[in-house]
């Protein structure tokens, strides 16, 4: 068994990210119960450790997978005879439960384009992926979970989502800042698939943390932070990072900027975003500044065309039947993806493989926008933006462009 004790009576199970266990005066205390398949493991890996009844499990947040396999938890407690283990969260989990419930198709469409693996995954083998076992106890803001030589306090972190937690310790110094604080990466906010989640609020949430004092980061995923000067530093700088995006934004939106021409506009300072914690390995800057412009306006993008769309295939025949020559549109596209210009031909591609039908010249189109999609998924760095182009290259070799069509 791998070395997985990262402080004395602290160890880290093999779940979903960094699933912290910690030995309390009351039992354990676990973050997070992992996905269905991966429950019994991580008890597996538990029990390689120690004997200590399960006192809590707090959820980290709510989202799709991370305690799907509670109900493992349940059965290991009442197999061994200890009573349930307490199920720990914030508030609005219960909400956020609730919307999974009534879209989870939805959810298990978007997760099959976001984490496709290597060969894609069929949307219905996401369908006994989601399981909602909702919490026994809920918080506002701060909960003192347990007592004793090892108090543990759970604070409302808002970040990744409205409903995520961190730990703290006092007496060890040591805080699990949960989604608050990824691995890695640049916060997640704006990531395409997901919900808005509030630039500054997540900042708000970094400076409270910071204030704790940690001389110990446990992170969502990825290794330990060390030394006090080391968290507040990660912390705080990340912080103001966000707090500086917002400004720059708020700037050019007030100039009359659209969003595509304050993408165009920007660019980002080394002294704020060249760390290590803020690489774009799965969040990046272009994706917070989209998310910082959809919180103060609407969703139309500027262009009148817009507004009140036609049927997109009725749309792009028409377009297809305006252009005279579509091979023409076509072999300019591979020109530019021959000179590098991914990016630029799909926007040209666009104008011939969305049509309609199976005229051999729209075929051949779509082909070459799946060709274009997997070198662009190269040629960008977040993780999210690498799937969504890999994603979208399956579904058009199946000759198909719209969700609907999803395997």
């Amino acid at each position: 068994m791998a070395r997985t004790t990262i402080a004395e009576g602290f160890h880290v199970l093999p779940g979903m990210g960094n699933c912290l266990a910690a030995e309390t005066d009351a039992g354990m205390v676990i973050v997070d119960g992992g996905p269905v398949g991966v429950a019994p493991k991580m008890i597996d890996h538990l029990r390689g450790i120690t004997d200590i009844p399960v006192h809590a499990i707090c959820y980290s947040h709510g989202h799709n997978s991370y305690n799907a396999g509670m109900g493992a938890w349940l059965e290991h407690a009442a197999e061994r005879g200890d009573p349930p283990p307490r199920l720990v969260a914030h508030v609005n989990i219960l909400d956020r439960y609730s919307r999974y419930r009534e879209t989870h198709q939805l959810q298990a469409r978007m997760a099959a384009v976001q984490f496709p693996g290597r060969k894609g995954v069929p949307i219905a083998a996401l369908d006994d992926a989601f399981l909602h076992i909702d919490p026994t106890e809920t918080f506002e803001d701060h909960m003192l979970l347990v007592e004793g030589s090892r108090p543990v306090e759970a604070y409302w972190a808002p970040s990744e989502t409205d409903d995520s937690l961190a730990l703290w310790f006092p007496t060890d110094g040591l805080l699990y800042g949960g989604p608050a604080t990824p691995a890695d990466s640049i916060p997640n906010v704006g990531t395409p698939l997901r919900t808005q989640r509030f630039t500054i609020r997540w900042a708000d949430t970094l400076d409270r943390l910071a204030a704790l004092g940690a001389e110990t980061l446990v992170t969502e995923f990825g290794p330990v932070v060390s030394g006090a000067e080391m968290v507040r530093e990660r912390l705080t700088m990340t912080a103001e990072a966000m707090r500086w995006l917002r400004a720059e934004v708020v700037d050019r939106m007030n100039r009359g900027m659209s969003e595509a021409e304050v993408l165009a506009d920007m660019s980002y300072p080394a002294e704020l975003f060249d760390h290590p914690w803020m690489a774009p390995t799965y969040g990046c800057a272009d994706y917070i500044v989209r998310d910082l412009y959809r919180e103060e306006n609407g969703w139309w993008d500027r262009n009148p065309t817009t507004l009140h769309p036609s049927p997109p295939d009725e749309a792009a025949s028409e377009i297809l039947s305006a252009l005279g020559d579509p091979v023409a549109v076509l072999n300019r596209a591979k020109e530019l993806a021959a000179d590098g210009q991914t990016q630029l031909a799909l926007h040209v591609i666009d104008l011939v493989a969305l049509a309609p039908g199976d005229d051999p010249v729209v075929a051949e189109a779509r082909a070459v926008k799946a060709e274009m999609c997997r070198v662009r998924s190269e040629e960008v760095e977040p993780f999210v933006s690498k799937s969504c182009y890999r994603s979208s290259a399956r579904l058009l070799d199946q000759g198909h462009t719209s969700w609907q069509d999803l395997p």
